[in-house]
């Protein structure tokens, strides 16, 4: 018992230093990069313009389907609660939303990608900030404690929301309870930072965190294929030239990030307890 509460004082003051060093490259990042304007044409052209069947666009169409196969098959499954291994509430709900945000993305970016514009990007990118947001938040109910993970993910959802109004420019005073002035914000990095610090905070968390299950590794190997999706979608038009005009670059992050999804519902399916945390054995949540 002793050797345990060692462990938990060590742990915790680990999550500390890794939310301070988040925070602080997190401002680093909004503070010292330059403006990413939304307005720009450029954020709705992809490399592969083909139509096929009267579907615009058709390959960055069809390429969402996965993400409706692993949403609709994770949501199920996490309802059933037998089938995925999971010992906690928080990670119940983290996990559902997660898989019902994916779903959504499967219709958002569907419908983003038959006519490409600054209004229908919110469509495609709302679903993907809470699917990070509850992703991150069930890894850190995994590894943190339920209580950590739960009171991220309410904060993750508000500045998911946050983000996309700041995006689009809306007034968010209501929200803030602060008068902004009709303030043009016009600019993405909210939106593109809170995509990158959890992509980012996975492996390291990973390595650094004492694991509750098993198939750790997983986490690992979802990431890299995340990033590899990411890569991908940045290489559009020269991976579409390379492989003769067959796949672009971004049609190929779809299925890359189906990837990820899939990798981390198989860790959900065979995956089983391995070392309870101190504030689990002695009953509290």
């Amino acid at each position: 018992m002793v050797w345990l509460t060692n462990q938990q004082i060590g742990t915790w003051k680990r999550k500390r230093i890794l939310v301070g060093s988040l925070f602080i490259c997190w401002l680093i990042l909004m503070f010292f990069t330059p403006k990413v304007p939304l307005h720009s044409f450029r954020h709705h052209v992809f490399a592969d313009k083909r139509n096929f069947m009267g579907v615009p666009n058709t390959l960055n169409v069809m390429t969402n389907f996965p993400f409706l196969i692993i949403g609709v098959l994770g949501f199920v499954l996490c309802l059933g609660g037998s089938f995925f291994n999971i010992s906690l509430k928080g990670e119940i709900w983290g996990w559902t939303l997660f898989y019902a945000s994916v779903s959504s993305l499967a219709f958002g970016s569907a419908y983003y990608h038959l006519k490409p514009d600054d209004n229908r990007i919110v469509w495609d990118t709302l679903p993907i900030l809470i699917a990070y947001s509850s992703l991150f938040s069930s890894f850190l109910v995994e590894r943190a404690g339920e209580r950590v993970g739960l009171s991220c993910l309410v904060l993750l959802l508000f500045i998911s929301v946050l983000s996309v109004a700041y995006a689009r420019q809306v007034q968010i005073e209501v929200i803030i309870c602060v008068l902004v002035d009709g303030r043009v914000f016009n600019d993405l990095r909210l939106c593109l930072t809170f995509q990158l610090i959890p992509c980012l905070a996975i492996p390291v968390m990973t390595v650094l965190l004492p694991p509750k299950y098993t198939h750790s590794r997983f986490w690992l190997l979802a990431t890299a294929a995340h990033a590899v999706s990411k890569i991908e979608g940045l290489a559009d038009s020269k991976i579409y030239n390379f492989n003769g005009y067959t796949i672009s670059g971004h049609s190929l992050g779809h299925l890359c990030s189906a990837l990820a999804m899939l990798l981390l519902t198989v860790m959900l399916l065979y995956r089983s307890i391995r070392f309870p945390r101190l504030s689990e054995l002695k009953g509290h949540p």
